[in-house]
């Protein structure tokens, strides 16, 4: 999700902005309108350091997946670590210490709100404990869909990848300087990682483990081994920079193998050869929120067969290709006929365990009071904060095993961090850009576009299409008039984000990042 967001800013921007061709800027009007943006995202819209997603002008609302209260950062990215990467990057393509200096703000700011366990919650409050109470209490617990943010566990999260991003950002700024004042937090999150690994090699979703928060008869589901949202993936990644980064600490490579065979034990019996979101201790595959069934899940396993192929180039061992040809044949049996086939998805999202047929997620009533999701059979209705349906590209996965399985396994492990030792990657966000934004004369974000297009004040003019209803009291019992079936948002109680019609324009730190890439890259060329 936090990915597409990113994205779907960029493509916002792109379609609001429509200037004339333009001689490219040289590179000291570049670097001018990267200071004069970045001074006003550090001066201006930082909170002690910290950032949320979006502002309106007069900072009256601001939101990260929620809205937000003045006092609030955000850590799911594109947040606050997202911030201090990006600032890490302009430092190294500038040598600009200001660049430097942002990035330490954006890691103090993270340390302030880190968990004692050594993780991190979705956002800090910085108005304490009363103010974190009173948005659980009307924000949160309203918001119908983002059934993640409607209990405060009071631990810290693996979702969403902002404990991960935190942690790589951390390790970044300690390896740039060896600044001892990092590596206190640093060891923090790390153990936070090794403590919370279960013993056959799986992460919780949260940490350390609660179990109170029974949702529409469902269990907790925060301590369930999780693969949704790529925790295991987020973390073998942070471990694996540590692991060059660190030195060759046991610890952390028993905690990797560990993690890379959970993959193996958590995949089912073939023809079901796929993988569910979450499991059980007792490894069965089982359901999280409410609008996420007990099933196998055709985007997770396509998502596991890519990890498998990773984990393959970095040990060169084959059992983790052994069964790649099982879950591909699972995902073959799933998909849907040509004709019922809409926008390229071709599979469904959930897949009943055993009976091999889809099921569909719906809901009925008007917020998070009356309201109620269930599965069944019938594609029709379907939410659509959540795919029913998703696009897979199965041959792209197979012509990628058959490359691997096919090669020299000598050549396969050949660049593997765990046989070679590695550098930290110098850019982690601004090998992102494409070549198109920087050689497109005119185009919407080229870099002649951005330089022209920040306003006075140092923003970039963003349509904030993602709002959300001001909290007005808790929902009614009796569902309001109206179909909110299929919409993201319910009757006017529903905190939870939607897609406006009507946006209004506003300061964006997704434009930010994404508009500073570009005019990074840019600078690089």
């Amino acid at each position: 999700m936090r990915r597409l967001l990113v994205k779907a800013l960029g493509l916002m921007l792109a379609a609001s902005l429509a200037l004339p061709a333009a001689a490219a800027p040289d590179k000291r009007q570049i670097a001018d309108t990267m200071k004069r943006a970045t001074r006003f995202m550090v001066e201006k819209v930082a909170v002690n350091g910290g950032y949320v997603w979006s502002y309106l002008p007069d900072m009256s609302r601001r939101w990260g997946e929620m809205e937000a209260f003045p006092t609030m950062i955000w850590v799911q990215p594109p947040g606050t670590a997202t911030m201090g990467h990006l600032y890490l990057d302009a430092y190294h393509a500038t040598g600009d210490p200001y660049y430097y200096e942002a990035a330490e703000k954006a890691a103090n700011a993270l340390i302030a709100i880190q968990h004692p366990s050594g993780g991190w919650h979705y956002f800090g409050d910085f108005g304490g404990a009363a103010s974190r109470k009173r948005w659980y209490d009307t924000i949160g617990r309203n918001a119908w869909r983002l059934e993640e943010f409607q209990h405060d566990w009071g631990n810290a999260t693996f979702d969403d990848a902002g404990t991960s991003e935190s942690m790589q950002f951390l390790l970044r700024l300690y390896v740039e300087k060896h600044d001892p004042k990092y590596r206190p937090a640093l060891d923090k999150a790390l153990n936070f990682v090794l403590d919370s690994q279960y013993p056959i090699g799986g992460w919780p979703q949260r940490y350390p483990l609660k179990s109170d928060f029974s949702h529409h008869g469902k269990p907790d589901y925060t301590g369930f081994i999780t693969f949704n949202d790529d925790v295991a993936g987020e973390n073998i990644q942070f471990l694996l920079y540590a692991y060059q980064a660190l030195g060759s600490d046991p610890r952390i490579h028993d905690a990797l193998i560990r993690a890379m065979n959970v993959f193996l034990v958590t995949q089912q019996a073939a023809p079901q050869a796929g993988w569910g979101l979450q499991y059980t201790l007792d490894l069965k595959p089982v359901g999280a929120r409410t609008y996420e069934p007990d099933a196998l899940v055709t985007h997770t396993t396509a998502s596991n067969i890519k990890q498998l192929l990773r984990f393959y180039q970095l040990t060169g061992d084959r059992k983790f290709l052994a069964r790649v040809p099982e879950a591909l044949a699972w995902l073959d049996s799933v998909r849907l006929p040509a004709d019922q086939v809409k926008n390229g998805r071709a599979y469904p999202s959930f897949i009943e365990i055993g009976t091999n047929r889809p099921l569909y997620v719906h809901r009925r009533g008007s917020n998070v009071v009356n309201g109620e999701y269930y599965a069944d059979y019938d594609p029709a209705n379907t939410i659509t904060h959540y795919s029913s349906f998703r696009a897979i590209d199965v041959p792209a996965l197979r012509r990628a095993y058959d490359k691997l399985a096919a090669a020299d396994p000598a050549e396969v492990v050949k660049g593997s961090p765990l046989r070679t030792s590695q550098p930290l990657p110098r850019y982690f966000l601004v090998e992102e850009v494409e070549t198109s934004d920087l050689n497109t004369a005119g185009g919407k974000r080229a870099p002649e576009a951005l330089v022209k297009s920040l306003n006075p004040a140092g923003w970039w003019p963003t349509e904030l299409k993602a709002t959300s209803n001001p909290y007005a009291g808790d929902g009614a019992r009796t569902p309001a008039p109206g179909d909110f079936s299929r919409t993201k948002v319910g009757d006017k109680t529903d905190t939870s984000p939607f897609e406006t019609d009507n946006p209004v324009i506003g300061i964006s730190t997704g434009t930010y990042i994404e508009n500073m890439k570009v005019l990074i890259a840019a600078l690089r060329q």
